[in-house]
């Protein structure tokens, strides 16, 4: 919650220091220009696109920390898809305040299009990147039974044998979590490396929201999981501890 609170005035700031205080300097790419390239920069009106980009930006973050505490997982997931669309639009259109790519009457500018290709590729990427990214996060842990111990699947997984299990148990609760150290933690699921204040560093294949957890000592560290409903996680509990009494 309070991280987007933060980062949305950060953003209104960033703003202002553009549009208000016309630190052009700022502006990646602008900043790097030869002066005779810089102008042909209309820079009063590219500062206030700028302006205006972190503005909404700034509270669009604003109000998604007032919304996160109620729908998390939705309020991410909507908060990203506004600030890609709104980064793409920006790129786009602040190549219209560039005279150097575009004449007084808005056209192209002979040989200019080159000078698009590489903004235009860096968005797409990022946006396929960042949507791939998002989806295999938010997808469930894979786990299942080998006949010779356990495998998490997917990035961050590991197999784990009967016989490097130390213990096992079932609990309500999750650990104090301290911080992320390599992973994801998207809303509610988090997957990979956390540093937790009872157990230290562990890794964490879990949906927060849905209790209990199975806490796996092993001879690789501390892994906790859960299933998509509590049943099937007492009754994948229940084969562990069969597996190894």
């Amino acid at each position: 919650m309070w991280f987007f609170i933060i980062m949305g005035a950060f953003l209104i700031l960033m703003g202002m220091t553009i549009h208000v205080f016309k630190w052009y300097f700022l502006i990646s790419g602008y900043n790097t220009m030869p002066e005779e390239k810089k102008a042909n920069v209309d820079t009063k009106g590219l500062g206030r696109l700028i302006g205006i980009y972190f503005y909404v930006n700034g509270g669009v973050s604003i109000a998604s920390g007032l919304f996160y505490a109620f729908e998390p997982e939705k309020t991410l997931i909507l908060f990203i898809g506004f600030f890609m669309v709104s980064t793409f639009y920006m790129l786009i259109k602040a190549q219209k305040y560039d005279g150097n790519i575009y004449d007084e009457n808005g056209k192209l500018r002979k040989g200019a299009e080159k000078q698009l290709v590489i903004p235009g590729v860096i968005c797409a990427v990022t946006l396929i990147f960042v949507t791939v990214a998002l989806y295999f996060a938010f997808q469930p842990a894979k786990i299942s039974f080998l006949e010779e111990g356990i495998q998490i699947h997917g990035m961050y997984g590991d197999v784990y044998t009967w016989e490097s299990i130390e213990n096992v148990s079932l609990e309500e609760e999750l650990p104090t979590i301290e911080m992320r150290t390599n992973g994801s933690a998207i809303g509610s699921k988090l997957k990979g490396y956390f540093r937790t204040k009872e157990l230290g560093s562990g890794k964490l294949f879990v949906d927060t929201e849905n209790p209990p957890f199975i806490y796996l000592e092993t001879n690789k560290g501390v892994v906790i999981f859960n299933m998509n409903d509590k049943d099937e996680t007492r009754e994948f509990f229940s084969r562990i501890l069969k597996e190894i009494e």
